[in-house]
């Protein structure tokens, strides 16, 4: 090997720019630098082959390309990787001290910068940032960087209080003071309370001094007040039981997130087990300067379903401002399912009240990413209604005619606050997705049984069914029917789970193309197809089979992993992986609307940074170690 000198400025600035190396301060990067010497492989050059090879030197590519691969005893070569620019390779063999243990042959005429493997070593060994990435696991050594990375470079935070919704915790920012009184106070002395304290709520104790609930002075107007009740009325007949509470260690996001959830205005802080003090909105809304729960508030003092429309398109302008607060894209989703659904839930109270009371009890369905609350932004309409059955005739026969017309009129005023219609007719529009409790049975019994398969309708996003209004009971005793059709039901979980375990996931990335597992290069990478669905069908078909009653993808992750359905390791990465491609997903999208483009999956390698295609790449690796469990876990050949 012929190397030569090079300007130690030059491998300065270029490595400055690379990561792990731009993890390191300027003197320690100058030290490394100095090492380096420069060489030249012509196209085609076998650098390194496999169990042959000593490796004497850790290289960077300055320009140009390389390929990794393995050849098995009949000559068959299987693809492991494609570096470019500002990439490496050498690593692993100096850290095991063993000889290659692939072929790297170059793709174009290619410069690598080399480094002796004592000085690699010598850098490991001093510098924990570099040594976290070469020997720790992907979520350690990649997921804070790219986080950082995106917030920073693709999101300028505000000046001031930023992060302060992830920074915050709820008991840091809580001004309420505690304010009890006992179950048997008049509603009169509960309201000259809060009048002479300046306060909107009491806690009740009983006769032990025990917390046994809340008023607030909104139940005061509105069960008191409007209703013409008796002052002299105790108190525990119109307290909220039980009390709300949030730890005062838990971030100010979710906080927030659970007011909206549960719309309330106040909860109480508990710390070492016991209530301590208040946290109200007007704590929050203080404290940040603006709140999704504005928002919020509008949406339900909305009296006008046509005032929905110009909200509901509000509710993706939320995201910038959380991703300034430093929100990963899996609580953005939170803050905006929720908001959803309570304009949904906005929409089918105004059309209830035109309408009159439904005559039966009835779910509204949410099937596919809204079912699994991963909506982003707006996307098609998939939803459904089911109502419960009744063996009188004139009922059933009244609950289809008031359902139809319900469910035409809720989609049609969906499309109008930006939810497109199904391309499949899969909304409550549609009869055949519009039926009482013991349809939607059948139905889910054929498809477990294989019984019914239609043409453009894929069965599998229907197991991801959720109330998104209306009786959640009801949905909660159909997931429970579900659940005991599949838990034991081998062949369909396998067909559930046979895309995860068939599709290959990319290789990795040259220049600005997508390098495939054939060596094929594509032009963008389908962050849904070819990333996300390997997550959210493996975690549906194992939730499935394990009784998991969860739908949203990372809850059922996290809860597989509690109750140890997947190993400890693979669990956090699978977690931090798909956290990672959501949030890619999410800035993809972002950066679309906001050029008033319509959002889709289909990024291009150009629009991504180096250190994303890095994130990307490991991405890949841990899809292929949840392939090699799906396998195992349901039945499937081992992969040659």
């Amino acid at each position: 090997m012929n190397t030569n000198a090079v300007s130690h400025a030059v491998v300065l600035e270029f490595l400055s720019n690379k990561f792990p190396f731009s993890e390191l301060d300027r003197s320690h990067l100058m030290r490394f630098a100095k090492k380096a010497t420069i060489d030249f492989f012509p196209s085609g050059t076998l650098i390194l082959k496999q169990d042959e090879s000593e490796v004497g030197h850790f290289y960077v590519i300055q320009k140009g390309g390389v390929r990794s691969y393995r050849l098995d005893d009949m000559g068959n070569i299987t693809l492991k990787d494609f570096r470019g620019e500002g990439e490496h390779f050498g690593a692993l063999p100096i850290i095991q001290n063993t000889t290659a243990n692939l072929n790297v042959e170059t793709l174009d005429d290619t410069f690598c910068f080399l480094f002796d493997r004592k000085d690699f070593l010598n850098l490991i060994e001093t510098n924990q940032k570099v040594k976290r990435h070469y020997l720790s696991t992907m979520s350690e050594k990649m997921a804070q960087p790219v986080y950082s990375e995106l917030r920073q470079q693709k999101i300028s935070p505000r000046a001031e209080g930023a992060l302060f919704l992830f920074n915050a915790r709820a008991g840091e920012i809580s001004k309420g003071k505690l304010f009890t009184a006992s179950v048997d106070t008049s509603v009169q002395q509960i309201s000259q309370l809060m009048s002479e304290k300046r306060i909107g709520s009491v806690l009740l104790t009983d006769g032990r001094g025990q917390i046994v609930g809340i008023v607030t002075d909104k139940d005061i107007r509105g069960k008191v007040v409007a209703r013409g009740l008796d002052y002299r009325t105790k108190a525990s007949e119109i307290m909220a039981a039980p009390v709300q509470t949030i730890s005062g260690q838990a971030i100010c996001f979710d906080a927030l997130l659970a007011m909206i959830k549960n719309r309330i205005h106040h909860l109480a802080i508990e710390e070492d087990g016991k209530i301590s003090k208040m946290l109200t909105t007007h704590d929050i809304m203080v404290a940040q300067g603006s709140s999704p729960y504005f928002l919020f508030r509008e949406i339900q003092a909305q009296r006008q379903i046509s005032g929905l429309y110009e909200l509901s398109r509000k509710i993706p302008m939320i995201a910038r401002p959380l991703i300034k607060e430093g929100a990963k894209a899996c609580n953005v989703t939170r803050m905006i399912f929720v908001l959803n659904d309570h304009v949904l839930d906005r929409l089918l109270g105004l059309l209830q009240e035109e309408l009159g009371k439904a005559p039966l009890p009835f779910s509204w369905l949410l099937f596919g990413s809204a079912g699994r609350h991963e909506l982003v932004f707006k996307s098609r309409q998939t939803n459904g209604i089911m109502y419960a059955d009744s063996p009188d005739e004139k009922i059933a026969r009244e609950a289809r005619k008031y359902f139809r017309i319900l469910s035409e009129r809720a989609v049609k005023h969906l499309i109008a606050c930006g939810y497109p219609s199904d391309a499949g007719d899969i909304s409550a529009a549609n009869m055949k997705w519009r039926q009482p409790q013991s349809v939607w049975e059948t139905y889910f019994g054929d498809w477990c049984g294989f019984q019914s398969q239609e043409e453009n309708i894929d069965p599998a996003i229907f197991f991801d069914f959720r109330s998104g209004a209306g009786s959640a009971s009801l949905a909660e005793k159909l997931k429970g029917q579900v659940h005991a059709l599949t838990r034991k039901n081998d062949q369909f979980l396998r067909y559930l789970v046979q895309n995860c375990v068939s599709v290959e996931p990319p290789l990795s990335f040259y220049g600005n193309s997508v390098v495939e597992k054939d060596g094929q290069y594509g032009e963008t990478l389908d962050l849904e197809g070819r990333g996300l669905a390997f997550f959210v069908d493996f975690a549906r078909a194992m939730s499935l089979k394990y009784g998991i009653s969860k739908t949203n993808t990372l809850e059922r992750l996290r809860s597989l992993l509690e109750k140890q359905h997947i190993p400890m390791d693979l669990g956090s990465e699978l977690v931090e992986a798909y956290e990672l491609l959501m949030h890619i997903k999410l800035f993809h999208q972002l950066h679309l609307m906001e050029d008033g483009q319509t959002p889709d999956n289909d990024i291009r390698p150009d629009d991504l940074s180096d250190l994303e295609k890095q994130t990307l790449k490991e991405v890949f690796e841990v899809i292929r170690r949840l392939q090699g469990m799906a396998r195992l876990e349901f039945g499937f050949p081992k992969k040659p």
